[in-house]
């Protein structure tokens, strides 16, 4: 790259946004998600001259940043999102919202008009500084693009760091507001290329014993690992004080002394809840470990990363009909939570933990405790945590661990749950359940599956139940909207791991610009049709005036005219026959291509098959425990 001064200002511009791009690419960015704009040319330019660097086009602004979200999401890597100014970067906020409260590393490159165009009513000039607000990780503002080594130095380090801080110990999204005064575009004889640069950052954060990052999709090297026999405590934060955290050589007495408080709290019967996040490889062994270590069960999140694969007698699954039992719900609750991730998805679940002490486990800076229970916070890896828990010596005050009773209560009980599931959906009307069953039981081990919100979720959450291949789930359960779920879709799949839609028919139509999208998948995009808004079906919503208008919210539109002019194959289907083969076909790789399921759905049928189930496991009182400690047994009455 040339260090000459030029007079060129689009020259300027230029060399200005390679060295940006530079930092960025040296933090690991490899994906550069872009919508047209005049402003943004000097970026676009750069990014044709790092080969590198893969630059994906989509027109619409609030698509491209969910496409981006969900390809950040399945990698793990930062994604770049370049933009226009004005209006344009508003269209990514719902986005920069879910990356922000999933952990998602985005980078989001706005363009902007120079300062001296800003409040003197400029076209397509807004104030974009600090537009996200605390939904950003970091905001900076470099001001317009500068020559010289100073200048390119500095502008590279900005963009290292915004790499490196969107994959730090929290996180999320960081956001560089680039002016370019004009012109735009370089005179033809500007040279300006990029240069190989060292490394002023990992690719990926570093990782440090007990401190690794959320997000990594994989544990840290074993040259990294502690070498003492007996892993280090981790790092403990009290809420009324904060202890230094573990360094990589051990730990001190400031941490000793929180070790007998950890030790009191895991008195007694106690449970492992491992909700929404990331999941390494090593962390499911790791935990696993524990668990037995504990003699405690463990409930596993749809979303958690632990429903689907190799498991453990530890796994629980069905918790959610469970514990909808008031005796089972009664027997069963603990005197203690470990809780991983954050909050679970089941609302029976999370209201059903309140009151309880809790104990955290968290490496980054958010706070995931819903219910105000956390009485210990573990500022760490959770597979290091896990490890140590497993090889310590840890006793409680209280004397021994959970007896076996306490862990075979809950065993027995899943698979309790799962033949009454199994014998209760055989006499009844094919509905999601099946549909769920039969999916299941057909995406290829290492597939994804993602699961829009309301219904669909909800619906895996208590029907799913294990399998021993694995799969990865994905959800935008940060925020829990229904937009951008197509978008999200086609970016889990750019990143290489072949992943099948589950969307209501509201979330689909909500993200009609993602159509141009889903013509690339090579697995389908299931759309439930059940006549809107079903999830109100099952709230205190429910039969108010004006209910179907206003809350339920119909959209008579065929889906096969709607998708046709985008060239998406379309196929209608109304039951498990005719799902099955539908699905066989798209998963197959023969036929017309993936694209979009329909599956025609009677609300109110579905509506009826959940309420009798639920019903059956209240009303019938179908599970009788004694809470004497000394008995072991769970039986079913007749």
């Amino acid at each position: 790259m040339s260090r000459e001064d030029t007079t060129d200002q689009g020259c300027r511009n230029l060399r200005w946004a390679l060295a940006l791009l530079d930092g960025l690419m040296s933090g690991g960015m490899r994906r550069l998600v872009l919508s047209p704009g005049s402003r943004s040319t000097p970026l676009v330019l750069a990014g044709q001259r790092q080969p590198e660097l893969e630059l994906t086009p989509i027109l619409d602004e609030r698509s491209a940043a969910f496409f981006a979200l969900g390809l950040a999401r399945a990698t793990g890597r930062p994604v770049g999102l370049l933009c226009t100014s004005g209006s344009a970067l508003a269209h990514w906020f719902p986005a920069v919202i879910e990356a922000s409260e999933s952990g998602i590393p985005l980078l989001l490159l706005s363009a902007d008009r120079p300062p001296e165009l800003r409040g003197w009513g400029a076209n397509q000039t807004i104030d974009q500084t600090r537009l996200f607000g605390g939904f950003v990780r970091e905001f900076h503002d470099p001001g317009a693009a500068e020559e010289g080594p100073a200048a390119l130095k500095t502008i590279r380090a900005l963009g290292a760091r915004a790499a490196a801080v969107s994959q730090g110990n929290w996180p999320g999204p960081v956001h560089l507001n680039l002016p370019f005064r004009e012109p735009l575009v370089p005179d033809a004889d500007c040279a300006a290329e990029p240069a190989p640069m060292p490394t002023l950052w990992p690719t990926r954060p570093l990782w440090l014993p007990l401190r690794s990052s959320v997000g990594a999709s994989t544990d840290a090297p074993a040259s990294t690992q502690p070498r003492s026999e007996r892993p280090h405590p981790p790092s403990l934060h009290r809420l009324d004080q904060d202890r230094t955290p573990l360094g990589e050589t051990g730990w001190d007495e400031g941490q000793n002394a929180g070790i007998p408080d950890l030790a009191s709290l895991l008195s007694g019967r106690g449970l492992i809840c491992c909700g929404p996040g990331a999941c390494p490889p090593a962390f499911a062994d790791a935990l696993w470990a524990c668990a037995e270590r504990l003699a405690v069960p463990v409930l596993c999140d749809p979303l958690s990363g632990l429903r689907f694969g190799p498991g453990s007698e530890h796994r629980i699954t069905r918790y959610d009909s469970l514990l909808r039992n008031p005796r089972a719900a009664a027997a069963l609750k603990p005197d203690w939570v470990l809780r991983v991730g954050r909050a679970p998805v089941s609302k029976i679940l999370l209201g059903w933990l309140a009151d309880i002490p809790t104990i955290l486990v968290d490496p980054g800076q958010g706070w995931s405790d819903p219910t105000q229970d956390v009485r210990l916070r573990i500022r760490a890896d959770a597979a290091s945590v896990c490890r140590w828990l497993a090889a310590s010596e840890i006793e409680p005050t209280g004397g021994n661990l959970a007896a076996p009773a306490w862990l075979a209560r809950w065993t027995t009980a899943e698979r309790h749950l799962e033949r009454l599931a199994a014998d209760y959906l055989a006499r009844s009307t094919w509905c999601e359940p099946h549909l769920l069953a039969d999916l299941l039981a057909a995406l290829p081990e290492g597939d994804g599956l993602f699961c829009a919100n309301s219904m669909p979720i909800r619906q895996l959450d208590t029907w799913s139940g294990s399998r021993a291949t694995a799969l990865r789930v994905f959800g935008n359960r940060g925020a829990s909207g229904i937009d951008g779920q197509s978008s999200t879709l086609a970016g889990l799949n750019a990143s290489g791991v072949p992943t099948t839609g589950l969307l209501g028919d509201l979330s689909f139509l909500h993200d009609l610009s993602g159509l141009l999208l889903l013509r690339q998948l090579d697995r389908p995009c299931i759309v439930l049709n059940n006549g809107g808004g079903r999830i109100f079906d099952y709230l205190p919503q429910q039969g108010l005036p004006g209910f179907e208008r206003l809350w339920r919210t119909p959209v008579d539109l065929p889906l096969g005219d709607l998708l046709r002019p985008f060239g998406i194959v379309h196929r209608t289907v109304s039951d498990g026959a005719g799902f099955r083969e539908a699905l066989a076909e798209t998963l197959g790789g023969a036929g017309r291509g993936a694209g979009v399921i329909e599956v025609c759905l009677d609300g109110e049928i579905s509506r009826t098959v959940h309420q009798g189930f639920w019903n059956s496991l209240l009303d019938r009182a179908s599970f009788d425990f004694d809470v004497d400690q000394g008995t072991r047994s769970l039986r079913r009455l007749t």
